[in-house]
């Protein structure tokens, strides 16, 4: 039976088609889609026509989802929580009914990176797309890494945010964040956002600078003690140091501009962390005082992705109520209207995020 799914046919050429879902093959699943949100990295690859690692049109599009498990096929078994697996517990299988949320990448575990738990630089990354969709199919590879059951009280639009949390949770924890510190938040975009909410949660003293009044009022709702309205961004470092008169413990690049990436680390005090989280446009360059990092003794480092346990780790914060939908999700769409939206926010549409009405 046909369903309806936006494809993704180049740059700046989504369409919404019927299509036929494959057949199931042994260890996958299929997940009738409740809440699917829209995603930065969505944009760029639609204003771009592709990403290279990720996917190569023409394909089905998005990868931020959460539904209910309608369709297992023989062998989809999935690994026990792994506070367990030291107890020697069987596997278990999933069933039609069960309600899901699945990571957008699935690591190998047989390559270096996997062997030396960097599984989120994994050389063989099994990606998955296909969330502005009625149904997905999940390849077996992601049931067995990073398919997780939810509770029954989550909602579906909470558990849709696991995957960019993820990403969030891999910067904190890269940063070695610790309760007490200063910490500079730069961009007040969803992954900004998530990143004052995790701050906060810890203990840190947040403050964030961005542009547009609404998404600086929501950054005050997740606990910035104090926010920047830094207009167009000239001067960014001058703004911030007349603002608050001091340098910070650790600070959050969450733009992608190779001057914010400048001016963070300049905002960190000595012996500080700037996590350059943005990623800046292919082949851009950047500028940097070695005299400054080398006799401040700065830790300079940059989060790439997920791992199976920041995924889970992701998951406890939104179903512990850290992180929830209706902090970040600012506007619904329907899917017929998904081309039309895409072109809105390439245009400059100032969504946090959209709730995608897969099932109209």
């Amino acid at each position: 039976m046909a369903v309806k799914a936006a494809v993704l046919h180049g740059k700046e050429d989504l369409r919404i088609q019927e299509i036929v879902p494959p057949a199931l093959q042994p260890g996958e699943v299929r997940i009738h889609i409740e809440a699917a949100l829209t995603c930065g990295t969505d944009l760029k690859v639609f204003k771009r026509g592709y990403h290279a690692k990720m996917i190569v049109p023409p394909a089905v599009f998005g990868h931020e989802l959460a539904g209910v498990i309608c369709e297992v096929a023989p062998c989809s078994v999935r690994p026990v929580a792994e506070s367990n697996r030291a107890t020697g517990s069987t596997l278990q299988t999933w069933a039609v009914g069960d309600r899901v949320v699945v990571a957008n990448s699935a690591p190998c575990d047989g390559c270096f990176f996997c062997k030396n738990n960097q599984e989120n630089l994994c050389e063989d990354l099994l990606f998955l797309n296909g969330a502005y969709a009625e149904s997905i199919v999940v390849p077996a590879r992601l049931v067995q890494k990073n398919l997780l059951r939810l509770k029954p009280e989550t909602d579906f639009p909470d558990a849709a945010l696991t995957e960019p949390l993820a990403c969030v949770v891999q910067g904190v924890e890269d940063l070695k964040l610790r309760a007490g510190q200063n910490v500079l938040v730069i961009g007040v975009g969803p992954i900004g956002l998530m990143f004052v909410a995790l701050a906060k949660n810890l203990g840190c003293e947040v403050t964030v600078a961005g542009r547009r009044a609404a998404r600086l009022e929501a950054a005050k709702k997740l606990g910035a003690a104090q926010v920047i309205d830094i207009g167009d961004g000239a001067d960014l470092v001058s703004k911030v140091r007349a603002t608050t008169g001091k340098k910070f413990d650790a600070v959050v690049e969450a733009v992608g501009r190779p001057e914010t990436w400048e001016a963070a680390v300049q905002l960190v005090r000595m012996g500080g962390a700037v996590n350059f989280f943005g990623g800046c446009p292919s082949g851009a360059t950047i500028t940097l005082d070695t005299t400054l990092i080398h006799y401040s003794n700065l830790t300079l480092l940059a989060s790439f992705h997920h791992t199976p346990r920041t995924i889970r780790r992701a998951l406890e914060f939104i179903e512990g109520g850290v992180i929830r939908a209706v902090d970040f999700v600012d506007g619904e769409c329907p899917l017929h209207k998904l081309p039309e939206l895409f072109k809105s926010m390439a245009a400059g549409n100032h969504a946090v995020k959209t709730l995608i009405r897969v099932q109209e």
